[in-house]
């Protein structure tokens, strides 16, 4: 039940953001005099309208998005009344038909941010400068360890150790579990993270007593700790993957223990700066996947044919609806809000494209107008006008007919191969 009720619920998210995304484009355009003759939200037949001035506002039977009408969007409108002429959307200055054709994108990014926003101000988050001053209470516990640093040709990350092909863990041989406390190595009191951290990497290839607390009882277990490659600690941690070099690794001692990370409650003045970091981050990972998409559709399609799934592959609205409905019904509620602010970020910026018939086609072909008007006017020639629509309709549907092969094979790999969370 829980998860309908998450699936249902993520879906009416999307609904929402989409219909705020056309109203985005009809505030503006009404704002600036121009004149908005329709609404709604869905395609095909129209299951109800009404009419609320001089715009009609309805539901459609298929929910697979909204469209709004507003006058005179293109110089080849040919539904432009005689009285309407003054109002078409083509005869307003660049800026405020760049400005309409925005407002959508605009939105979604308003509302990730919002999301964001309501989760950073109530949830706890991660406080990462109080780490190494944190007990070394163990949060969970690895199972095996990857001894060597390699770069995973499929994720493009470091290689994560698989169960059964590299050696287990000593924290997971000596019975460490999730609420242990480290209180001594080798006899010596260890009260904080940054040091039970350094001296395990320092210990690599011998012997040592590990003592943990569990339970209010107090136990001593001897531990091998074998030696791992690894980063060394004074690299940078931002530094991408394929950077780094054999002069950046070393030799040390692991345990194969996560720490309990403190948590601080920001409210809603911190969670201001919080989301707006967020915000930055998520817009940087939704460029790179964009960039990326070409190279996933062979990816997707392996998946289809029983391959196993990337779990970097893009996801459908459909893939996501089904996280979103086991996310609540795990009660990750913080989650499901973050995975919903994402994807509003990435339907903002989608629609950004230069391509028509996405909004950021719209706001190329104005811009190129400008451009090509100043251009002759430098070299004397007469305003050569505005660009025919009609003739970029081919190019409008081979645009259309790609778009719509990739959703369709994103939707049949969430249906017959779909991305499981990895907890």
């Amino acid at each position: 039940m829980g998860y309908a009720i998450g699936v249902i619920v993520f879906a009416l998210g999307i609904v929402i953001s989409i219909a705020l995304h056309e109203y985005g484009h009809a505030g503006t355009a009404r704002a600036f005099g121009m004149k908005v003759t329709r609404f709604f939200i869905g395609f095909g037949p129209t299951i109800f309208s009404f009419r609320r001035g001089e715009t009609e506002y309805g539901l459609k039977s298929i929910p697979a998005g909204a469209f709004v009408k507003i006058v005179g969007m293109t110089p080849q409108d040919d539904d432009v009344k005689p009285e309407d002429e003054h109002r078409a959307m083509w005869r307003f200055p660049l800026w405020k038909r760049t400005v309409v054709m925005g407002a959508g994108s605009a939105v979604h990014f308003i509302l990730g941010f919002a999301l964001l926003w309501g989760v950073f101000a109530v949830v706890p988050v991660p406080d990462m400068e109080r780490l190494d001053a944190a007990a070394p209470r163990v949060a969970a516990v690895a199972e095996c360890t990857a001894l060597e640093w390699e770069i995973d040709p499929q994720t493009g990350g470091v290689r994560q150790c698989v169960p059964g092909e590299d050696p287990p863990s000593v924290a997971a041989e000596i019975g460490l579990q999730q609420g242990d406390v480290v209180t001594a190595l080798n006899g010596r009191p260890v009260t904080e993270w940054a040091d039970l951290t350094e001296r395990i990497r320092a210990a690599g290839g011998s012997t040592v007593d590990v003592t943990f607390e569990r339970d209010g009882q107090s136990q001593t277990v001897a531990a091998e700790l074998p030696l791992a490659e690894r980063v060394r600690q004074d690299i940078p941690p931002e530094t991408p993957v394929d950077e780094v070099t054999e002069q950046d690794l070393e030799r040390v001692g692991v345990l194969g223990i996560e720490p309990v990370i403190p948590e601080v409650r920001l409210g809603p003045i911190g969670a201001v700066g919080e989301a707006a970091d967020r915000t930055v981050f998520m817009f940087r990972g939704t460029v790179e996947a964009l960039s990326r998409l070409p190279e996933r559709v062979p990816q997707l399609w392996t998946a289809v044919f029983g391959g196993e799934r990337d779990p970097e592959t893009p996801m459908s609205v459909v893939g996501a609806s089904r996280i979103g409905g086991e996310l609540w019904d795990r009660g990750e509620v913080p989650t499901f809000i973050l995975l919903l602010a994402a994807l509003n970020f990435f339907v903002g910026i989608f629609n950004l494209l230069p391509l028509l018939p996405l909004d950021g086609g719209h706001i190329a072909i104005a811009w190129f107008e400008r451009a090509r008007s100043w251009l002759y006017a430098k070299f004397g020639k007469p305003d050569p006008g505005r660009v025919d629509y009609y003739k970029m309709m081919p190019v409008t549907y081979i645009v259309i007919f790609i778009m719509a092969g990739f959703f369709l094979l994103t939707i049949a790999a969430d249906i017959v191969n779909p991305i499981r969370l990895p907890f």
